[in-house]
Order: C-alpha cells, then sequence, then structure tokens
C-alpha cells in the first residue's frame, strides 16, 4: 500500500474515532497533527485570526499564532510546554485540585478564575467573578467595562415566595420565603391584619433565619406549631434594604381535626385515593382512610 493511502487512512480512522470523544479532546487531536513537524519559522501574516472566544486568545505551542483560550470549568494543560487540551484564557489559572487526589480521585486540571470577587456588569447585572463577566460580553460580541467590583446595589427580589398551605388543627406549618439583594436584606413575617411583626408574644409561633444558598440572599421561615382555628389567614413576608422593598404572602387554611373526612377538600387527596370518597367497602377501611390522612403533614 503506498505511504499516502496509509496516512490517509489513517487519518480517516482518528476522526471516525475521535467523534466519540469529548470536543476538547477531539482540538488536542487536531492541535498534534497540526503541529506535529514542529514549529518552524513564524509567519504571523499566515496565522488564522481566531473567532468568538470568550476567554480571549492566548499563543500557540510554537508561540507564534493568537488562539482561544480556554474557559473557566475546562480542561486544561498544567505543562506550559504542553498544549494537548490548551491554555487557559484570560484572568484564568490552570489548577488542580489536591483533594480529588488526597481521596484517590484521579483529577483533570481545570482553568479557574483568579478572582472569586463578584462583580457588577454595565447591564445591572451581578457577575459571581470577572471571568464569568468578559465571557457573557464576549458572547454578545461586544467589549464592556466592570461597572465597579462587588456586586450590584439594587432592591430586594424576592425569589421563592411562600405557599399556600391546609392542614388539620394540631399539626405543625412552616412557611419559607428567600430573597436576595446587595446590600443584604432584612426579612420579617406579619399576619395580615396585624401591624406586629411575628412571633410577638405568642409563644407557638417562631421565626429563623440564614444565609440563602446564594451569596447575599437569605432564607426565613415561619413556623406555627399546634395550629388552631385562630391561626387561619394570611401571612406576609416582608423584605427590605436602603434601595427598595418586597412582600410575598401565603394562606393557611385550618380543617378543624373533628371534621368527616367527607369535609375534606377534593384537591387534598391524590391520585391514589382520589376515589376513597365515594367507593369505600365498609366503614372500617373508611376509619383506616381517615386515620391516615390526619396524620400527614401537609406543610411540606
Amino acid at each position: 500500500m503506498k505511504p499516502l493511502v496509509v496516512i490517509a487512512v489513517l487519518v480517516g480512522a482518528l476522526g471516525e474515532v475521535s467523534q466519540t470523544f469529548p470536543a476538547w479532546y477531539h482540538r488536542g487531536w487536531l492541535r498534534l497533527l497540526r503541529e506535529g513537524d514542529g514549529c518552524g519559522p513564524c509567519h504571523m501574516e499566515h496565522c488564522p485570526v481566531p473567532t468568538n472566544c470568550r476567554a480571549g486568545t492566548v499563543l500557540d505551542l510554537c508561540g507564534c499564532c493568537p488562539e482561544c483560550g480556554n474557559i473557566e470549568g475546562q480542561i486544561c494543560d498544567l505543562d506550559q510546554g504542553s498544549n494537548f487540551y490548551g491554555h487557559c484564557g484570560d484572568n484564568l489559572e490552570c489548577h488542580l485540585d489536591v483533594d480529588d487526589i488526597k481521596s484517590g480521585e484521579i483529577p483533570e486540571p481545570q482553568c479557574v478564575c483568579k478572582s472569586e470577587e463578584m462583580v457588577c456588569g454595565p447591564d445591572g447585572r451581578t457577575y459571581e467573578n470577572i471571568c464569568q463577566f468578559r465571557e457573557a460580553y464576549a458572547e454578545k460580541g461586544t467589549n464592556s467595562s466592570i461597572k465597579h467590583k462587588g456586586p450590584c446595589k439594587s432592591a430586594p427580589v424576592i425569589s421563592l415566595s411562600p405557599q399556600d398551605t391546609q392542614n388539620f388543627t394540631g399539626n405543625d406549618v412552616i412557611f419559607g420565603c428567600e430573597v436576595s439583594a446587595y446590600p443584604m436584606p432584612h426579612l420579617e413575617w406579619k399576619k395580615k391584619g396585624n401591624k406586629m411583626f411575628l412571633p410577638g408574644d405568642d409563644a407557638h409561633i417562631s421565626i429563623q433565619a440564614r444565609g440563602g444558598p446564594q451569596r447575599y440572599s437569605v432564607t426565613g421561615w415561619l413556623q406555627i406549631q399546634g395550629i388552631r382555628k385562630s391561626d387561619e389567614g394570611v401571612y406576609v413576608c416582608e423584605t427590605k434594604n436602603k434601595y427598595g422593598f418586597a412582600y410575598s404572602s401565603a394562606k393557611l387554611e385550618v380543617i378543624d381535626d373533628s371534621s368527616s373526612f367527607h369535609d375534606i377538600p377534593r384537591s387534598w387527596m391524590t391520585s391514589d385515593n382520589a376515589d376513597y370518597g365515594d367507593s369505600f367497602d365498609s366503614v372500617e377501611e373508611e376509619e383506616e382512610v381517615v386515620e391516615h390522612t390526619s396524620s400527614g403533614d401537609y406543610a411540606k
């Protein structure tokens, strides 16, 4: 078989096999094939112009032509003399997680942002770091500067509202409310019709709050233990900071535990027991279902 035919067959086979690998692996093999003959003289006028580089450009292995740098979270080459996976772009560095090595896992180096500080974009949106900001604006095809370091100052936004709920007297219920803003917002609870904030001097009502899942967010809970008919009503989550105010509410419906089963709203019934109200075979079966329904916690 002629040498040219052998080379063509090998390249074709590599192309078919590489399609089963991730895009970064495919690019690595193409880079090796392209640079297999060594660097040679650098003629920058012959360099292809990279486009849509979300993390800026870096020089290729020969230090001649620019190519797209790897973005945050992408696998990279720790060795600067290697260029299989590629090198990290602007404001990024190739990092190997030592904790993965200690746990016995085989880690892969990834590009991480050199700064973990949040930044505020000119669009009023907060970005987790400068790398995500640069990437977002590169995708838009625009070149822009950050508005300032740190999160954008904003009025509170409720990302998780309390939900309407129904339950029997004597059970416990919990309302949740999640809000984000900068500066950090203050979160309080009220019952509609009352001017005082909860819990007041009511021992069976308690309030809790902690930092939310995201930075500059707060999650709050209102818990009512052993609910009574007098607890029925609308509960309001109120939040504010120096830039604004927001609120959201939810309704609590309390059903007297002495009510008959047939008084329970059909919306309470799941698909498994939706027809029980009309088709009990015996009194014992009805009493068993009532006992099971009464013991459930419908606050969740």
